[in-house]
């Protein structure tokens, strides 16, 4: 699959009103941030953007055709309209070639794990791992495969393919994945136990409780 690139117009008119005509024209106001210099108004056209982003991830670059020059970037925030769901605004973060950027990247959970069909429990508490790397060398997600997974193994961050030039940030002892014994519902012991205690006879050599009081 390529890289998605989306085409995009500069605006030098801001603010609600502008916003609001452009979204009933079919156009979503967006920003462009750099890593230098001021960011960008600029806006989409919201069928293209609405089609082009299914699929992309956090750790996706994809391209904004300003006015003809392509610039690489992640889609950083896209705010939505809590009634319908409509993409109101999206911010880019724009990324250069030559520098070094640290990003999270989504772990995309494989197979059906050997101990879960013994019956075992899955667990998967980590979602995605930070990393620094060059651009081109950002995976958009990493597979992770759990099919030989026994019951009381584990697979953790350092466990993880990385491609060469990519630098682990996140955890190494980090679990990504684990499977577990099934706990069996314990019996209730400690009722059971106090059942017994209140049902027990009174031990030998005890006084029964009315001739207790006379003694006294």
């Amino acid at each position: 699959m390529g890289k998605v690139v989306f085409k995009a117009r500069s605006r030098s008119e801001r603010g609600t009103g502008v916003a609001r005509r452009l979204r009933k024209a079919g156009r979503i106001p967006a920003v462009i941030y750099g890593r230098k210099g001021d960011p960008v108004s600029i806006d989409l056209d919201s069928r293209e953007f609405v089609t082009g982003i299914k699929g992309i991830s956090e750790s996706t670059i994809v391209g904004v055709d300003i006015d003809g020059a392509v610039h690489d970037a992640f889609v950083k925030d896209t705010q939505r309209d809590i009634r319908d769901g409509n993409i109101l605004h999206v911010d880019f973060y724009e990324v250069e070639g030559s520098t070094l950027l640290r990003a999270r990247v989504a772990l995309r959970i494989q197979g059906n794990p050997v101990g879960v069909r013994e019956g075992g429990i899955l667990e998967t508490p980590l979602h995605d791992i930070e990393v620094e790397c060059l651009p081109k060398d950002l995976p958009e997600r990493l597979d992770v495969d759990i099919a030989e997974l026994k019951v009381n193994q584990s697979i953790h961050v350092r466990d993880l393919k990385l491609g060469s030039g990519v630098k682990l940030i996140s955890n190494a002892d980090q679990v990504v994945a684990m499977v577990k014994f099934a706990k069996a519902e314990a019996a209730p012991a400690a009722e059971e136990a106090e059942a017994a205690v209140e049902g027990a006879a009174p031990a030998a050599g005890a006084a029964p409780a009315a001739e207790a009081e006379k003694k006294a």
